[in-house]
């Protein structure tokens, strides 16, 4: 059988992440203990994710004529992801700072750059989406792009996943054309307002509310409402373990597996991927997410 062609269309970021015992309070200044320079962004995250995963994946967005950028695109390339339609604008890259805490907890400041100059897709990125099994989206970039994209995602029945993070309210046109909706507990409160994941039913056909060291739900308009139980590991670094679940979920839904059980195997990626320090150096190659993976009973 043939990968699942997996278009992610998002951010690409240069993360700088550092490592301390404590994360600092405001005014005040703390030693680190370690620092990487490493290729992120929601977009890059999900793309490698999908790639390492299984799938044949391809990014969509845009990078500066800035070093970074240059940096950015080989190792994107270098992770097995299709970055020939990547632009590149001229000015900065994105940029991420992230600290981690001796628990895994973090904190990151996102300056998009780049990111924002996303907009008006061409014939040549349409037709990526068009031939696509699975669209994956997040709102790192301009959102009127995500709903473009969407659009023509819908007219080629091209599945839509959409990862509304960070937190937002979404206009309900691009929800309209959501498939399948990610979230973590602040990002579907935006959407909807309310506190039970059901509610998250009332604007898309299937969602996923993301629970950290608590698992996730997942339910759609047919009936199913179930939680899915956290793959237990030692936790290392959460950054991109949420990045690590969206991309296998993406590959496993355009295997047509079953979404539930989908969901548990994104469920292991994401913990597989907390095992390591780093964003995309920490994503989990297949095999190791097959070893930690338990099917939905």
């Amino acid at each position: 059988m043939n990968p699942p062609r997996v278009v992610v269309m998002g951010s690409a970021n240069m993360d700088l992440m550092v490592t301390t015992e404590v994360l600092p309070k405001p005014g005040e200044t703390v030693f680190g203990t370690d620092f990487v320079m490493v290729a992120g962004g929601k977009g890059a995250n999900q793309a490698i994710a999908a790639s390492r995963a299984g799938g044949a994946a391809a990014l969509l967005g845009a990078i500066g004529s800035d070093s970074f950028g240059v940096t950015l695109k080989a190792r994107i390339a270098a992770a097995g992801v299709d970055t020939d339609r990547l632009r590149v604008v001229y000015g900065a890259s994105g940029v991420a700072v992230v600290t981690v805490d001796a628990d895994g907890e973090n904190t990151i400041v996102v300056t998009p750059a780049a990111n924002s100059a996303f907009r008006g897709l061409t014939e040549s990125e349409l037709s990526a989406v068009r031939e696509a099994d699975v669209l994956v989206a997040q709102l790192e970039i301009p959102v009127d792009t995500v709903t473009e994209a969407a659009r023509a995602a819908r007219a080629a029945g091209t599945r839509v996943l959409l990862n509304a993070a960070p937190a937002q309210m979404v206009p309900a046109e691009l929800l309209d054309l959501v498939d399948l909706l990610v979230v973590n507990e602040a990002e579907a409160r935006a959407i909807t307002g309310r506190e039970e994941p059901e509610a998250l039913l009332s604007v898309v056909p299937r969602a996923v509310l993301t629970l950290g060291r608590h698992g996730a739900w997942y339910g759609d308009r047919d009936g199913t409402a179930t939680h899915v139980p956290a793959v237990t590991v030692e936790l290392v670094d959460s950054t991109a373990a949420g990045d690590a679940f969206t991309g296998a979920l993406a590959v496993a839904w355009g295997e047509d597996r079953e979404l539930l059980d989908a969901v548990h195997w994104a469920s292991a990626a994401g913990a597989a991927c907390a095992r390591r320090l780093g964003a995309s150096v920490a994503l989990p190659l297949r095999a190791e997410i097959d070893e930690l993976y338990v099917p939905a009973v």
